[in-house]
């Protein structure tokens, strides 16, 4: 029988949210088992970048990545919310330690080609290192990996964290009875926009395919779910969508989605 893994990504506006930082960090303190954390940057890396006179460039919500919003990228994800994250841990009695994809060669990927557009220094996953994350979490260490990834040939690029999550969980299903958890500021899925009580509590395949034909999921959440059921299509046993109250021991209010 496969041990468990639950392998959490953090939203952004979690981490903006102070309180809510902290909150979250302590609920993933106390989850038992092994498990990875997966954060972005928030809006520093916006606010960074503005106080060093370096403009934001954004297409449908996805940051272009030149090689100075890269370097600003790597402060921010590698350094500040990184270190952060891996002490307010420590304090906890969680051993993290903090990583990109190129530690321990954990994530490689290729520059995204460009076809319409061009983000410039952003990663598409190709490999990850399952066995070598594997040994950090048999010698009792909690990973913390930032939206960073590595080609291999010395660049690091910017990576969807979402995405990062995803890749992660499936690598690591081979090992572990492997549960997602998407953890933004709302309750989970919600049937209509408007109404934050509205969270769906169990979406499937077929579920998924109505609700995108109804619009009823669009904008942001579109790359959110397809990362979900990619996960789930690739042996990820089961992935969560919801708050930080999801990580409670039972706290049922949250999304559920299994195939």
């Amino acid at each position: 029988m496969k041990q468990k893994l639950s392998v959490v990504k953090i939203g952004g506006n979690l981490i903006e949210d102070s309180k809510g930082f902290e909150h979250v960090l302590d609920l993933f303190s106390k989850m038992h088992g092994n498990k990875i954390l997966v954060h972005g940057g928030g809006n520093k890396t916006t606010e960074m970048s503005e106080k060093l006179g370096i403009e934001s460039k954004m297409v449908n919500g996805r940051r272009i990545t030149d090689a100075d919003t890269l370097d600003i990228a790597i402060m921010i994800y590698g350094g500040l919310v990184s270190k952060k994250i891996v002490a307010k841990l420590q304090a906890l009695g969680t051993d993290a330690i903090g990583m990109s994809g190129a530690d321990a060669n954990a994530i490689r990927a290729h520059k995204r080609p460009v076809l319409k557009v061009d983000f410039g220094l952003v990663g598409d996953v190709d490999s990850v290192n399952a066995y070598g994350i594997f040994k950090l979490l048999q010698a009792g260490f909690t990973p913390i990996f930032c939206a960073l990834t590595h080609d291999g040939q010395g660049q690091l690029l910017n990576t969807n964290a979402d995405t990062i999550a995803a890749e992660l969980a499936i690598a690591m299903s081979d090992q572990f009875d492997t549960t997602l958890y998407y953890c933004f500021e709302k309750k989970g899925v919600l049937q209509d926009v408007e109404d934050e009580n509205s969270v769906i509590p169990h979406i499937d395949s077929k579920g998924y395919d109505e609700l995108l034909a109804y619009g009823i999921i669009s904008d942001g959440m579109l790359p959110k779910m397809h990362n979900c059921f990619h996960a789930l299509k690739n042996n990820v046993s089961k992935v969560c969508v919801g708050n930080s109250g999801m990580l409670e021991v039972g706290n049922p209010e949250y999304t559920t989605l299994t195939l």
